[in-house]
């Protein structure tokens, strides 16, 4: 058990350089299956889940390995295995990702039910329905995913709701499907885009990227290809608003601002200054943030995976600020920490009622998921006094030296195991 002791109110100062993007990689990485070519990754996050996708490839029977220079390379030639293993799936939700590339290469696949931070139900429905419509025969039970097929073939699909994983599943699958797939309402997520390019230089035949209709016409076989991740503009985020929180002036490289459209917007209205210059976003602030309302919706709304740390934000703006998740039911297990702090934040269904406070103060807290945690690290920044945030496991998950980059900003940040 390791966690971080934060000395806060130290305002962050510099330039830091984003890391690819976690959720970009992970299924990329899975894409890697549906060639027996090999595929270089470049830009990929030295985190937890990069490890646990290397392993679950591994189990499948798939060499990949970081070079020297920090590419990862995927060789996923040769006898493939079917079975993407529980104690590996149950770590990470992006697993089931492996599903729609095991059944379009091998026809077959037998995947553990997804784990990962308990931040809703995420129902894998729309993943199952869409691989179904494809031909697929889908059977679950004893927490297994079982399915097989011996063409998929090309249809239209219309998902009811634009899930990131249930678009990029269904974009695997039927990269390989005879005939022509539609999947309308499909996510427009940057990631989503990001995956669409890697399979087009496999060879695939995809169009409609960064919009809500994606056409794939099958091909018969897919090639290696070497692709460079995009930057993670969750990490991106993280850190403009931290920067925000204690009143620091940054910059953030490669930022790609027309990713982050409606964080932007919003941390302007707050009172933030910022400016964008070729790929760097910049941004300065200077006393209590304004209040606003914020309400997370999928791509180009605001990510759900930036609403804990904008309601840390918020917990010290002047004014009463509402935020509203529409995404994931359980995203608010953070509120008691943040109150702990001395936040004054109320739940009223998927709404927080957020009442600005001068500031807060450092406390013992302990980080429930990968997005909250990170939340409680801001908050900690720019509290007074110091934060202890216990169960960093979670965090590391999905920043690469988070603790590093802070302190490279100038904050007091150090990393410790817990004593048991």
């Amino acid at each position: 058990m390791t966690r971080y002791i934060i000395q806060g109110g130290i305002p962050l100062s510099g330039e830091i350089k984003l890391s690819g993007a976690k959720n970009a990689a992970l299924k990329m990485m899975a894409a890697s299956i549906l060639t027996s070519d090999i595929s270089v990754l470049k830009n990929v996050p030295s985190i937890k889940d990069v490890d646990t996708m290397i392993q679950v490839l591994e189990f499948l029977g798939v060499s990949a390995s970081f070079n020297p220079d920090g590419d990862l390379h995927i060789d996923a030639a040769g006898d493939l295995s079917d079975k993407a293993p529980y104690e590996l799936v149950s770590q990470m939700r992006a697993s089931i990702i492996v599903l729609g590339p095991l059944l379009a290469r091998l026809g077959r696949a037998h995947v553990a039910l997804p784990g990962g931070c308990n931040i809703g139900s995420r129902q894998i429905d729309l993943h199952l329905g869409g691989l179904k419509a494809l031909g697929a025969k889908i059977t679950t039970g004893h927490g297994y995913i079982e399915g097989e097929c011996s063409d998929l073939k090309g249809t239209i699909v219309t998902l009811d709701f634009p899930s990131v994983g249930a678009t990029e599943n269904l974009l695997m699958a039927a990269v390989l499907a005879k005939g022509t797939t539609v999947i309308e309402n499909a996510a427009r997520e940057p990631e989503v885009t990001d995956l669409v390019l890697f399979l087009n230089k496999m060879g695939g035949r995809i169009s409609g990227e960064d919009t809500a209709v994606l056409t794939i016409e099958g091909v018969d076989s897919l090639h290696g290809a070497v692709h460079e991740i995009m930057p993670d503009r969750i990490e991106a985020g993280t850190m403009l608003i931290a920067a925000a929180m204690t009143n620091g002036s940054i910059q953030v490289d490669p930022g790609h601002a027309e990713h982050l459209g409606i964080v932007l917007e919003k941390l302007s209205l707050t009172g933030a200054d910022l400016s964008v210059a070729n790929s760097t976003i910049r941004l300065t602030t200077k006393g209590r943030p304004a209040a606003l309302d914020v309400s997370t919706l999928p791509y180009p709304g605001f990510p759900t995976d930036l609403q804990p740390m904008i309601a840390a934000y918020l917990s010290c703006a002047e004014g009463i600020s509402i935020l509203t998740e529409n995404v994931f039911e359980n995203r608010f297990m953070y509120i008691d920490e943040l109150n702990r702090m001395g936040a004054d934040i109320r739940l009223d269904g998927h709404h927080a009622i957020i009442k600005g406070v001068k500031s807060l103060s450092g406390a013992p807290v302990r980080a429930p998921d990968l997005r909250a945690g990170a939340a409680l690290i801001l908050a900690g920044l720019g509290a007074e006094g110091e934060t202890i945030v216990e169960d960093v496991g979670h965090i590391e998950r999905g920043y690469e030296g988070l603790e590093e980059k802070l302190r490279y900003l100038g904050a007091d940040i150090v990393k410790e195991e817990a004593v048991c």
